[in-house]
């Protein structure tokens, strides 16, 4: 998490690394590739289509590296929604920080977005929306976590309990690579919240590329468990110096959106989950 900075709109803004517009640009892709799908639950009567993101941040950043300002990943996804000419019918937007969540929903509401701020956890804030929203509607989550812990397993359980769902993941990758002997060791772990009952998978007594490939594998397999598979396509994320910071891949139950996504990753060869 970055530290907090005054925006360039007089909102707090927070500091980022350069690959946090990276980031962006892959949902803004997804989101402009899928127009044509989402119009069909737009309009008068229709069941609508819903924009989810439980760690949205302050919804504007500083690229460190660059001093450009660029928007957050809810602010990105409902212009981007309304440049398509499908604007999402309703944004849902939260964090654990009350400034951070504060601000974006400013800067939601100043753009004219359909905003409603939950409070809490991730997890506690995903079970206030899931059951308020039209089960026959179009809806598209943003998991976009500071660390792996955060990445609680239930967010995407609940999730997973609507018809129709599209959720663009981020998994950290550093925290299987730096913090791996840390989370495979103790009694209480990242791991555990991320991939629940990984200890009776995975032999720790592997070297670490084995475990951490294990652990990863697990939780594919329990979220495609629930019906979202996990799409084969991953963009892996680096940093300034070329290492590797997360990876983003998309959880769906239909196979137009893993094409959609295909084609907005565009990925050459990165696939491939490899330490």
């Amino acid at each position: 998490m970055g530290k907090l900075i005054e925006g360039d709109d007089g909102l707090p803004a927070e500091d980022v690394g350069v690959w946090a517009k990276e980031k962006h640009d892959y949902l803004c892709r997804y989101i402009d590739i899928s127009r044509a799908v989402r119009s069909g639950w737009l309009g008068i009567g229709k069941a609508g289509a819903t924009f989810i993101d439980l760690f949205c941040g302050p919804g504007r950043c500083k690229v460190r590296e660059t001093g450009e300002w660029i928007d957050g990943g809810a602010v990105a996804a409902w212009k981007k929604s309304l440049e398509a000419g499908t604007p999402f019918s309703q944004v849902f937007i939260g964090d654990l920080d009350e400034i951070r969540r504060e601000a974006a929903a400013e800067r939601l509401r100043r753009l004219g977005a359909p905003v409603a701020v939950v409070t809490g956890t991730a997890a506690h804030a995903v079970q206030q929306i899931v059951p308020g929203l039209n089960p026959y509607g179009l809806h598209f989550a943003f998991l976009d976590p500071f660390n792996l812990e955060a990445l609680d397993f239930g967010i995407i359980r609940t999730l997973s309990t609507l018809k129709r769902i599209d959720i663009l993941v981020h998994v950290n990758q550093m925290d299987l690579q730096r913090n791996l002997v840390t989370n495979a060791t103790s009694e209480e772990s990242a791991f555990d919240s991320f991939a629940p009952g990984w200890r009776d998978k995975v032999d720790i007594a592997q070297g670490h590329q084995e475990v951490r490939q294990q652990v990863f594998k697990y939780w594919r397999d329990l979220v495609a468990s629930l019906g979202v598979w996990p799409s084969t396509e991953m963009k892996l994320i680096r940093g300034s110096k070329n290492q590797p910071l997360y990876w983003l891949l998309l959880a769906a139950k239909h196979e137009l959106a893993h094409k959609f996504w295909a084609a907005a990753s565009n990925v050459d060869g990165q696939g491939k989950f490899d330490f």
